[in-house]
């Protein structure tokens, strides 16, 4: 090897050295630790401040950040700069690996929690009959959400005049409320002990019992039966 190879191949040596020292001064090993787990568990990004209040006086968060950044750089998750805060992301060539469907939630007004619960005990139950319970006219949209859902379904038809189709519970809600059967919904007793009815209930009050079998009156839901008028309404979301 000649002198001037020599000399720059020590020159290099050299500054491989001193980059590694600075290295190990700036990425304090606990504090990157610190810092990673902070990152880690954290359910927004956070700033350097927020980062600098968990970690020992005088720590070099910016230097700790810029560590971790190269250490993730070739990784499935990356560190990243999100309007001046810091979060782990997935990598931007693996972001097709989760994507997936993510239903929106919504919160069920007042007029919905009834309809599901006289579905829910009531069922088989056509639409008047739960306007009958309720003593008020409901809008089509409670129906529709609480099928949008997926915790109520159309089961069939009744024997009578304009075949109103009856509506009940799926397999959805009783995963949703940890129900074996809808024979497991709450009864009486249950419900008082809970404070959901009073210790002494009125005079002929009971807990109807709800059936997945086709009722008496019922037939099988079939779509392709044309729909018969059944008049307007009133509708109150109340």
């Amino acid at each position: 090897m000649s002198s001037v190879a020599k000399m720059i191949s020590e020159i290099e040596n050299q500054m491989d050295a001193e980059t590694e020292d600075k290295q190990g001064e700036v990425a304090n090993p606990e504090h990157l630790r610190m810092v990673e787990a902070l990152l880690f568990a954290a359910s927004e990004p956070l700033d350097q401040k927020a980062l600098s209040t968990s970690l020992p006086e005088g720590a070099d968060v910016a230097g700790v950040l810029k560590a971790l950044e190269a250490v993730y750089e070739k990784r499935g998750v990356n560190l990243c700069c999100v309007a001046g805060k810091y979060q782990f992301r997935t990598a931007s060539d693996l972001a097709f690996l989760l994507r997936k469907e993510q239903p929106e939630q919504k919160r069920l007004s007042k007029a919905a929690i009834e309809t599901l619960a006289i579905i829910s005990y009531h069922q088989p139950v056509t639409r008047a009959e739960i306007e009958d319970i309720r003593g008020v006219a409901m809008s089509k949209g409670t129906i529709d959400i609480l099928m949008e859902i997926g915790w109520i379904k159309i089961r069939g038809r009744k024997r009578t005049p304009g075949r109103p189709v009856t509506y009940g519970t799926t397999e959805a809600f009783l995963v949703q409320f940890g129900l074996e059967s809808i024979g497991h919904l709450p009864g009486l007793d249950e419900l008082k002990a809970a404070g959901f009815l009073e210790a002494i209930p009125p005079s002929g009050f009971d807990v109807p019992n709800p059936s997945d079998e086709l009722g008496a009156d019922e037939d099988p839901y079939d779509p392709n039966e044309p729909e018969m008028a059944t008049g307007s309404a009133n509708l109150d979301e109340a």
